[in-house]
């Protein structure tokens, strides 16, 4: 059985009422974790590209990643754990794995699959939660994987949101 139904949660997918690209993250993060993720991905069989400055290359250790100097040319690391469908790293900080995804990737029951797949990845490699927000909506996880329950769980209700979206598109709309 999947983590969470389409049918349940398809306003945290809508791009207009959780903007395009929801933050994810896995807060109190270390090097370790940024490598056990680096590892995750070399290992999945996902397609991935590392780059920096928009220059791509191999993928070094995070440690190399992490210690470059603050006016370093930006650190990309781009993956699709499945085809048409991208995550985006961006290494800049120790002690937070940050990413982003498009929800218009993410639709229908396969792009709530693909996302809770992806979570819980991550989440079990480092046996700690991952959490997604709106899009700059941090401190305010609306799911994500919950390392005791061992899956994707709801943080928030997805039906609170539909209601403030249609608030305010209704409110919009008598203008």
């Amino acid at each position: 059985m999947p983590d969470l139904l389409w049918d349940d949660v398809r306003n945290f997918f809508h791009p207009d009422l959780m903007g395009a690209l929801p933050d994810v993250c896995v807060p109190d993060a270390s090097v370790a974790d940024w490598e056990a993720v680096f590892d995750l991905i070399r290992s999945s069989g996902w397609t991935w590209e590392y780059s920096e400055g928009g220059v791509a290359g191999p993928l070094p250790s995070a440690a190399e990643v992490l210690s470059r100097s603050a006016d370093a040319d930006a650190a990309d690391l781009r993956v699709w754990p499945v085809p048409d469908v991208l995550a985006i790293f961006r290494p800049m900080s120790a002690d937070e794995i940050g990413f982003d995804v498009d929800l218009r990737e993410l639709q229908g029951q396969a792009g709530v699959d693909t996302l809770c797949d992806l979570l819980g990845a991550i989440g079990r490699r480092l046996g700690k939660p991952v959490v997604m927000t709106g899009e700059g909506d941090y401190g305010n996880p609306v799911l994500g994987f919950d390392p005791a329950a061992d899956r994707v769980v709801l943080l928030a209700d997805p039906q609170l949101i539909g209601l403030v979206g249609a608030a305010a598109g209704s409110a919009g709309s008598d203008e």
